[in-house]
């Protein structure tokens, strides 16, 4: 599989940090997903870019034939495992959202839980999902906003960022409505969409800059590229001060919500 700069980039910031704990925040989302779009037993499912299985193993859970795609092998490694320990059988597959490496309708159900949305080509991945579920087949696709909190987040982190390449589509614009009307357009899948939220709680302060600042692997890759300029401790700055100003918890905690978009869709005949 060859990968282009872009994907090559993202391949290394997931497999930066220590995933397998950051999703824990994030887990419940996968099996909220499965049931908004009613996976039964049998159906044939797929969740693109699917991290550790936060999907793809609540919906092999239901009795469903279920195929785990993902451009990051260490997470595929995390996903077998925690596969082991759920107790269900899930084909793990290495590869790319934007070619996915299956024939026109395959699956029943193709879902993706923070997943595809941050596959370089928006448009690509787009239509890779709905060439790949077949006709009558559903969709379920989870994208933080780019208004809530882990949008935002991600913007005030933006002037640390390298500038992006040409033709660059941030991510949280799979949480937009309008976007996401545009690139199914003329694919035979007809979007509708649900709001969602997932609850990020920490003890403290003190507990998420020692567990989410250098297990979050799009932060450890900042660290990396803005550290040797000088520039981490204020970019950590930016962070606290984001989450500090973010908190809705009184007690000393710290607690917030992640506000997402759901997609859902069915493909025409």
């Amino acid at each position: 599989m060859e990968l282009t700069e872009a994907q090559q980039q993202a391949r290394a910031t997931w497999a930066a940090g220590d995933y397998d704990t950051i999703v824990e925040y994030i887990w419940s989302a996968g099996g909220d997903l499965v049931r908004r779009v009613a996976v039964t037993e049998g159906e044939t499912v797929l969740d693109v870019a699917c991290g550790t299985g936060n999907a793809t193993i609540p919906a092999a859970e239901t009795g469903a034939v279920v195929t785990g795609l993902d451009i990051t092998p260490e997470l595929l490694d995390g996903g077998r495992r925690r596969a082991a320990e759920a107790g269900v059988e899930i084909e793990w597959v290495e590869g790319d959202a934007e070619a996915l490496p299956f024939d026109d309708g395959s699956f029943d159900v193709v879902l993706s839980t923070f997943g595809c949305m941050f596959a370089p080509d928006h448009q690509k991945a787009a239509a890779e999902i709905a060439r790949v579920v077949r006709a009558g087949g559903r969709i379920g696709i989870a994208a933080w906003t780019p208004e809530g909190n882990i949008g935002s987040f991600f913007g005030a982190l933006a002037s640390f960022m390298p500038s992006p390449p040409e033709g660059f589509q941030p991510p949280t614009l799979w949480g937009a409505r309008e976007h996401v009307e545009g690139l199914f357009a003329g694919t035979g899948v007809e979007p509708r969409f649900e709001e969602a939220a997932v609850d990020f709680r920490y003890e403290s302060m003190d507990e998420l800059r020692d567990e989410f600042v250098p297990k979050f692997g799009p932060l450890v890759m900042l660290r990396q590229a803005v550290e040797p300029e000088g520039r981490w401790e204020e970019a950590k700055d930016t962070i606290l001060t984001y989450f500090g100003e973010a908190n809705e918890a009184t007690d000393g905690s710290v607690a917030y919500p992640g506000e997402y978009l759901v997609t859902l869709g069915t493909k025409g005949g």
